[in-house]
């Protein structure tokens, strides 16, 4: 019997990256996943390759369509993973209409697609809530500020279940990856795909399955063990602004 053997897993931003790496994980360790993001084509075409697999086009900053796609599921494993940013310029010079749609989306989603969640967990005594952090949670980067005030948000959320939930049966995971190769940069850069592969030039960076494969072992520990925090770097990564580089 495969170690995730009929529990529901319900992933967000799953159309690409970690949450597409994730899915086909959690599949592989026997789950029946739900797939969630704005991008509902390419979600079907993801859910294709997973057998048992279920899309829904979905927004997270919208707390109340949020509630109404949870409502039908025993989820047993939630994993918030939709995230993104959007440049890299100076606070000073910063859009605040981007910094609404980032924060909507990194902080409010999350707590818009936890909120339906635990209750019912709660109630069941039983479930894994994983988070997507990073390591921008942890140490401030040049041009970093609104996203990574959100990741550093994200790490208090974090802390905060583990307080509000002490005692009740659940476990809660803060997955924090350094430099991963996804299209997370192309839509920070506003789609300038040159501008994102040179953020990856001369280093190997961690991919999405990597990422995923930390969430499936969070996952599949036996019940009494809560894996709280893994951070991931690549190994060419020393902190958020040391790269070693190939000259």
């Amino acid at each position: 019997m495969r170690p995730l053997e009929n529990r529901l897993a319900f992933i967000t931003g799953a159309s690409a990256g970690i949450g597409a790496a994730t899915a086909r994980a959690l599949t592989e360790a026997g789950a029946r996943v739900v797939l969630t993001a704005r991008r509902a084509d390419r979600l079907r075409a993801i859910a294709a390759e997973l057998p048992g697999a279920e899309t829904l086009e979905l927004d997270v900053r919208d707390h109340a369509a949020v509630a109404r796609a949870l409502e039908p599921y025993d989820v047993d494993i939630l994993v918030a993973n939709a995230g993104l940013a959007y440049g890299s310029e100076p606070l000073q010079e910063g859009d605040p209409e981007e910094w609404s749609t980032v924060i909507d989306t990194n902080v409010k989603g999350v707590l818009n697609t936890i909120r339906p969640v635990l209750p019912r967990m709660i109630e069941r005594g039983h479930g894994d809530i994983v988070l997507l952090g990073s390591v921008a949670g942890r140490q401030v980067y040049p041009g970093g500020n609104v996203y990574c005030a959100t990741k550093f948000a994200v790490q208090a959320v974090y802390e905060a279940l583990r307080l509000d939930a002490a005692g009740k049966g659940l476990r809660f995971t803060n997955i924090e990856p350094a430099m991963v190769e996804t299209d997370f940069t192309v839509v920070r850069f506003r789609g300038d795909e040159e501008r994102a592969r040179a953020v990856y030039e001369g280093m190997t960076p961690l991919t999405p399955a990597d990422v995923a494969d930390a969430i499936v072992y969070a996952v599949t520990r036996p019940p009494h063990v809560n894996i709280g925090e893994i951070v991931l770097w690549p190994t060419d990564q020393a902190s958020t602004t040391v790269v070693r580089r190939d000259a």
